[in-house]
């Protein structure tokens, strides 16, 4: 009779490392420093955590492996979800502003994913403008460091601008988990 075990078998100490994000060890996104003090510093470490995690289940990946789709007729990928998050941030800047709205990135619905094709600069593109519409974000919600601040016309509370990008983040690295494990078989953590 075989022995049951609460730990399946492929999580096993011979392959915990070999096919996983990172040596629990060496993870960028563990601290053994104390937690951030306060509900804003909180909220900005996970979401630069979750951050993080996108970039590291992209990485190593060259053009044509994060344009690759997961299954029809879905048009999910990697560097669509690059794109994607890029373009959210971009419009999160229109919800909190009281200005004329930014332009879409990508251009009509989708097309964030429908556009990403396995070409390096079309990656290269992705990246960057993934960190200037990060940076333009923060930059803008720096202003603000008040959780019960409403801004824009709609009245969003920074505090739920900040849970939504958390969870945003969180949702699509589920996503990147399932399609980084078909490509070359490395899973989250």
């Amino acid at each position: 009779m075989a022995r049951m075990s609460d730990e399946p078998e492929r999580w096993s100490r011979a392959t915990t490392y070999p096919d996983m994000w990172a040596d629990p060890d060496d993870d960028p996104r563990n601290s053994d420093g104390v937690s951030p003090d306060g509900e804003l510093a909180t909220l900005e470490d996970f979401l630069t955590n979750y951050r993080m995690t996108l970039r590291m289940k992209c990485d190593g990946l060259d053009a044509e492996q994060l344009a690759r789709r997961s299954v029809p007729p879905s048009t999910m990928s990697l560097l669509g979800l690059l794109r994607h998050l890029a373009e959210v941030e971009r419009d999160w800047r229109n919800w909190i502003s009281d200005g004329e709205p930014l332009t879409k990135l990508y251009g009509k619905r989708d097309a964030d994913f429908d556009g990403a094709v396995g070409e390096q600069a079309q990656v290269d593109a992705a990246y960057a403008d993934l960190a200037r519409e990060q940076a333009a974000t923060d930059a803008a919600l720096a202003e603000h460091p008040d959780l019960g601040e409403r801004l824009g016309e709609d009245g969003f509370a920074v505090r739920e601008l900040m849970v939504h990008r958390i969870e945003e983040y969180a949702r699509h690295c589920g996503q990147a988990d399932l399609l980084r494990e078909c490509i070359d078989g490395r899973v989250g953590q």
